[in-house]
């Protein structure tokens, strides 16, 4: 396949700059079941309406971090890092980063963030333009500076978007609603470096709706990495890109969830491509549900791979020629997933992380 064959035009204004006014009033596109009949149009409050007694919903719980910060070098000039991941081949607070200017960020160099309350060493450059930094101190006390001076890392067509609409420049565009709304309401575990998209819909009273009609909830981890966003080589072939490692938990009572609804027939439903990214990875078709506990996953679903852990996705509308658009395009077709995004444009949908969301079943021959 090639990567060309998954791109579609997008009018930049329905990129979605801002979060709709509440979580749950943002809009939910339907995709019907059998191609033969309409989608629907509606709001993703009206979830409920497609859910039943007995589904298991499985949402992934992970945390963002504030990973976007600025410094100083001691000659005083500005420092953007961009937190990635733990690097966990050294010793103390350790991550790796981007950091912009880079090409002066060479090893050994000092930054200064908050005042001095925290310092940045560059312990090693890495040829893919990364750097990992040595925080200190680490610990709490690192992420105590991280709460106060981190900023979240917000996707940049999102500040680009703002840029244009308010002309300033981007890293001024960092706003208040960022701190609570590029979060899940039922975010717990900290780790990721984005948010999981498809749960920012959710709201305490729409959970409280489905749990009491009998939904059942239950979550994974999966710690989002910037590798989740990097779009693939234009005119490449889709099965040459390389996924980069994400970490993954699966709690032992989602793992036997997911066991009693596939032995009682009834359905699961995946919040995200991350949380479909870990079941697929933890599925074992000798157990007929997902092994509990952690793991790493690189897996990449495009057409052809068969998925097996979940009937119905909840999930945005994503980027072009990007793995996640791949991953949806798995479950119901690339020519139908390209037509329905056709439709989503004619609607006026907004798009990407502060977008609306869709329904899609798998289809399933």
């Amino acid at each position: 396949m090639n990567v060309e064959d998954f791109t579609f035009e997008l009018p930049e204004e329905l990129i979605a700059a801002h979060p709709a006014p509440q979580r749950d009033a943002s809009r939910l596109l339907v995709v019907a079941p059998d191609p033969s009949e309409p989608n629907q149009h509606r709001r993703f409050r009206d979830l409920k309406d497609y859910l039943r007694p007995g589904d298991v919903l499985v949402m992934n719980n992970s945390r963002v971090i504030p990973a976007r910060l600025f410094g100083a070098r001691p000659t005083g000039a500005l420092v953007e890092m961009l937190l990635l991941e733990r690097d966990h081949e050294l010793d103390g607070e350790a991550w790796k980063a981007m950091v912009r200017p880079g090409r002066k960020a060479r090893e050994g160099e000092t930054i200064l963030i908050g005042d001095g309350a925290l310092t940045a060493t560059v312990a090693r450059c890495h040829e893919n333009g990364e750097r990992t930094l040595v925080f200190t101190p680490g610990g709490e006390a690192f992420r105590e500076v991280l709460r106060q001076h981190g900023r979240m890392p917000i996707p940049p067509y999102i500040l680009k978007r703002r840029a244009e609409e308010l002309h300033l420049p981007a890293p001024a565009l960092h706003l208040p609603e960022d701190e609570t709304r590029y979060q899940t309401v039922y975010a717990e575990q900290e780790g990721s470096i984005a948010a999981p998209t498809a749960g920012l819909h959710f709201t305490p009273e729409l959970l409280a709706e489905l749990e009491a009609m009998g939904v059942e909830r239950h979550f994974v981890t999966l710690h989002v990495g910037a590798g989740t966003f990097v779009g693939m080589a234009e005119g490449g072939r889709v099965e040459d890109h390389q996924m980069h490692t994400e970490h993954y938990d699966v709690t032992a009572s989602t793992s036997e969830a997911i066991a009693r609804a596939r032995r009682e027939g009834r359905r699961v439903v995946a919040v995200g491509t991350t949380t479909v990214r870990t079941l697929e990875s933890a599925w074992d078709e000798a157990l007929g549900t997902v092994r509990p506990g952690p793991g790493e996953t690189r897996i990449m679903i495009h057409p052809g791979v068969r998925v097996r852990a979940f009937d119905l996705l909840v999930t945005n509308f994503h980027l072009p020629r990007s793995t996640l658009l791949l991953l949806v395009s798995a479950l119901i077709g690339r020519e139908r997933l390209l037509d329905i995004y056709t439709e989503a444009i004619a609607e006026k949908y907004r798009f990407f992380s502060y977008g609306d969301a869709m329904l899609v079943p798998v289809i399933r021959s």
